[in-house]
């Protein structure tokens, strides 16, 4: 599996922030309720769990003390989870900034009333981002030093394979 490249990220993000921008424009926003904080705090609270997870696993792949070992199936998930998330959360940057740039231009008080909840949003979703890629990071397999003597696993048993 390789590593998830910033590049789509950054496409994605523009994309999304593209038919944002196009979708809220084409509309009455003043008819619209208010910008929720829900998604918000969801996004905060991806970005807290996934960047726990990474502080976790990092730990036990580099075997610390007092750590237990890592269990291989449970980083292949956390692998796969955090290559959603950073999809999901460059989407949701891409939306959040179309409708931050936009209200940001307007002058209307529905406007200036849910530009909070849109730059907390980008925020948010900044961070789900940054935590989805830590954790990527966090859960690759450590370089084993050069000068290490020990045999592999498959090296010790010539005549299996």
């Amino acid at each position: 599996m390789a590593p998830t490249r910033i590049s789509t990220l950054v496409v994605t993000a523009l994309a999304a922030a593209a038919a944002a921008w196009l979708l809220i424009s084409s509309i009455y926003y003043n008819r619209l309720p208010a910008l929720p904080w829900l998604p918000v705090v969801t996004l905060a609270g991806l970005a807290v769990l996934e960047a726990y997870a990474a502080i976790n696993t990092r730990g036990r792949i580099e075997r610390r003390p007092g750590r237990d070992p890592v269990n291989p199936l449970m980083v292949a998930r956390f692998v796969v989870l955090a290559k959603a998330s950073a999809l999901v959360g460059a989407i949701f940057t891409g939306v959040y900034a179309g409708l931050a740039g936009w209200l940001f231009v307007q002058t209307t008080q529905a406007a200036v009333d849910d530009r909070p909840a849109a730059v907390a949003g980008l925020l948010a979703s900044i961070a789900l981002v940054a935590a989805a890629l830590w954790l990527e990071r966090c859960c690759r397999v450590p370089e084993r030093p050069e000068d290490e003597n020990e045999p592999d696993d498959w090296q010790s048993r010539p005549g299996r394979r």
